[in-house]
């Protein structure tokens, strides 16, 4: 047996396998998102681009009368803090955390969401009747925990706004 020529076999096999490595941004990360799929985002540029960018938050109207609503979930809080849904229509939840993992739970229903940095997690509620809902965080998430909450006012249909195309909802202080 030759054994130099095993060595020299092995180490071109090491170096081979090494220079893909050393080429992370160009090979891994591409790769990564291809396999992950869509429901994924980077929580380090979450408020830069994208579909969770700070003005695409809050409530939108769909063409088929359902609404679609986007929040972040982040230590210590959820943004946006208030979101304004019409009754009797379907809601789709879409919500993502920027750090840590949470879930959004509404007082007085049934509906908790759980969300891990670097997801997108989706929900599909119903409001059946006006009111506020409360939400609290439900996943200990550090020292501000206790304060993470927000708030899902419902109104009835009739007096949901009409939302232009671009154009997000929200709570508004009276």
């Amino acid at each position: 047996m030759n054994w130099r020529k095993i060595r020299i076999f092995v180490f071109t096999l090491l170096a081979l396998c090494l220079i893909p490595a050393t080429r992370y941004y160009q090979i891994d990360e591409p790769l990564l998102k291809l396999l992950r799929g869509s429901n994924h985002v980077d929580p380090l540029s979450l408020h830069l681009s994208g579909e969770f960018v700070e003005n695409n938050l809050g409530t939108e109207q769909d063409a088929d009368g359902s609404v679609t609503v986007r929040m972040i979930a982040q230590q210590y809080l959820f943004v946006p803090h208030c979101i304004l849904v019409p009754a009797g229509v379907p809601v789709h939840l879409k919500i993502t955390s920027a750090d840590a993992v949470h879930s959004l739970t509404l007082n007085g229903t049934n509906y908790a969401v759980k969300t891990l940095p670097g997801t997108i997690s989706l929900a599909e509620l119903q409001f059946p009747h006006a009111g506020d809902y409360k939400t609290v965080c439900r996943e200990f998430c550090g020292a501000g925990h206790y304060a993470m909450r927000s708030e899902f006012k419902v109104v009835p249909r009739d007096q949901f706004p009409a939302l232009r195309a671009g154009e997000r909802g929200a709570c508004v202080l009276q």
